[in-house]
């Protein structure tokens, strides 16, 4: 089956960009990225349409389906992907050696798996993958070849669907393996930024000219002021601590936990003292949320003597929040 098509050619086209959206989307998503992605027009690029159906838009394969049956909705999605990157590039005069492929969630675990997995067609000029999705977890590298393909991996650093771990531990895999790779973490969600388009704009003018570039991928970025605890270390931080404590029950999703979240650190920082002040992510810990019967967050609770003494419901000032945990008066 032929997959409909959105083509947009740049007054000077000598090369394709193959371009995937996420789930959920069409090929229309992504095609707003184009005047700051390739603002002087040097690519045709190509935005298919997933063929599966999942409102309000489109997917490659079904996300919610078991391990199993998701991969062989990849290996199909992988199959026609791959033959349109063929016809493109004979439709628009261009080579395949040159073409790059690009893609967002979905789309960019795709493309990964378009140039580095096995394959006995052209390896593509650069891979850019942004906030990609894999199955499992996992992408099947073909080690050999794949050295030879620069990649571009982009992740938002507050990414509630898909964890800019995944995305680091594998630019730190590529890298240590002789890929040439570029990571790029940004205070984001689940989305694109300017600054992410900048960069990857600047690595498509390096990759056009030719070069692999390629940069060491950094450290994890530091926990901050309020560190995260799990089930497995709830009753040592907490329950054991000598200090009252502060915990934040929240949940990547949820906005009003992103709004006092900063409040939350500065009160840590204000209190370090006095305090230790730590959060809990439910979606993580669901036998902490339900051990405590966190019912709606963001909910912040106070802690002294291993007891679960009160707490405060809701995004609050400051002043506000201190008074209804009873924090007015430092112990």
């Amino acid at each position: 089956m032929a997959l409909i098509t959105n083509v947009v050619r740049g007054g000077g086209a000598d090369r394709v960009l193959l371009l995937l959206h996420g789930y959920g989307a069409d090929e229309r998503d992504l095609g707003g990225l184009l005047p700051y992605l390739d603002p002087e027009g040097r690519f045709v690029t190509v935005m298919p349409r997933g063929p599966v159906a999942a409102p309000p838009g489109f997917a490659w394969y079904d996300v919610e389906a078991d391990p199993e049956t998701a991969g062989r909705g990849l290996a199909d999605a992988l199959q026609e992907v791959d033959a349109l990157l063929d016809a493109s590039v004979a439709e628009h005069g261009a080579e395949r050696e040159e073409a790059v492929v690009a893609g967002f969630s979905q789309g960019a675990g795709l493309v990964l798996a378009l140039g580095l997995g096995p394959s006995d067609r052209p390896r593509p000029a650069g891979v850019l993958a942004m906030s990609p999705f894999l199955v499992g977890g996992a992408l099947d590298v073909d080690w050999d070849s794949a050295r030879d393909v620069p990649v571009l991996l982009q992740h938002g650093s507050q990414d509630p669907m898909v964890p800019a771990k995944g995305t680091r531990e594998l630019a730190r895999l590529l890298q240590d393996r002789g890929v040439p790779v570029v990571y790029g973490e940004y205070p984001m969600g689940h989305q694109v930024a300017l600054e992410s388009i900048d960069q990857a704009r600047a690595w498509l003018d390096d990759v056009r000219d030719g070069k692999r570039p390629s940069e060491p991928v950094g450290d994890e970025p530091p926990e901050g002021p309020v560190k995260a605890v799990t089930t497995a270390t709830f009753d040592a931080e907490v329950l054991g601590s000598e200090r009252p404590v502060i915990v934040d029950f929240w949940a990547p999703w949820c906005g009003p936990c992103r709004q006092v979240g900063p409040i939350v650190e500065q009160i840590a920082l204000m209190r370090k003292d006095s305090y230790k002040v730590v959060k809990v992510n439910i979606d993580e810990e669901p036998v902490l949320a339900q051990r405590y019967d966190v019912q709606s967050i963001p909910l912040i609770a106070l802690f002294r003597d291993g007891r679960f003494e009160r707490a405060a419901l809701g995004a609050k000032p400051r002043q506000q929040l201190e008074a209804e945990l009873g924090m007015l008066v430092i112990p």
